[in-house]
């Protein structure tokens, strides 16, 4: 079930799992098991992740790492076809996801004694990078199918909650979502405010981007734990960070 018309979709270098998401959520269907059981499932294989770092079991974890990607694209998956869209899922997935990348960048400095500063230099690139392909995507995807439930341009204030979920659950795990991503969404919104008057993001143009979806991010720290380069994950996603002027740039000047 993709979330794109025919004509607007593109080759996403960070969707790599997204055929395990599949597979996991066709399987799930008729059980007991919700959108936010697997959100909860991929977490644990997140810290799991961790655990084999700090034990020096980098191949282990490397994999754990590609077994999140596959796992994070089976709640959605598994919430359209249980047809249960819910905000609560949407932006319980969205915290783990940011507590998760500062836990394995901070797991890597820790391993390569490596410089505070570096850290929340590359955490702080890493979501930048994410937020644009972000915003980008999700404007695409409105208007390639006319609008999303769950996932909205502007996250600036509370939904109202949907059928099956709490306007409390709601409420609060939007404050923690806006306390976390508030920030980055205004800088990137800053910076292109108008990115949603484009009237088509081309396919090749998404393509490039997406080397700034977190399935891609994960796949370069299991590549770099994989061959034993730890000391290149922090510099690896604060020179990664630059490109994002040029995207926006090119966005800008020519994707009108």
């Amino acid at each position: 079930m993709s979330k794109l018309s025919t004509q607007d979709q593109f080759i996403d270098l960070s969707d790599y799992g997204r055929s395990f998401g599949k597979f996991l959520a066709k399987n799930l269907q008729t059980t007991q098991f919700t959108p936010i059981h697997v959100t909860l499932l991929f977490g644990f294989c997140g810290i799991l992740a961790i655990v084999c770092m700090l034990a020096g079991y980098y191949i282990t974890a490397a994999l754990l790492l590609l077994l999140k990607s596959g796992i994070d694209a089976a709640d959605g998956e598994l919430a359209r076809l249980k047809k249960t869209p819910s905000y609560s899922g949407r932006y319980l997935d969205s915290i783990f996801d940011i507590l998760l990348n500062f836990l394995f960048l901070s797991t890597i400095t820790y391993i390569t004694q490596g410089n505070l500063v570096l850290l929340f230099g590359a955490f702080f690139g890493m979501q930048l990078q994410g937020t644009l392909y972000n915003y980008y995507y999700v404007i695409l995807r409105t208007k390639s199918i006319g609008g999303d439930s769950t996932s909205k341009i502007f996250e600036n204030k509370t939904p109202n909650a949907l059928p099956g979920e709490t306007q409390s659950s709601v409420n609060v795990l939007f404050k923690i979502y806006f306390l976390l991503y508030g920030l980055f969404d205004k800088i990137i919104y800053f910076l292109d405010a108008k990115a949603h008057k484009a009237s088509k993001f081309p396919n090749w143009f998404m393509t490039c981007l997406s080397v700034y979806g977190l399935g891609f991010q994960l796949f370069m720290i299991a590549l770099f734990l994989a061959t034993r380069n730890l000391d290149l994950v922090l510099p690896f996603f604060i020179l990664m960070t630059f490109p994002v002027f040029f995207f926006i740039l090119i966005r800008k000047r020519f994707i009108k």
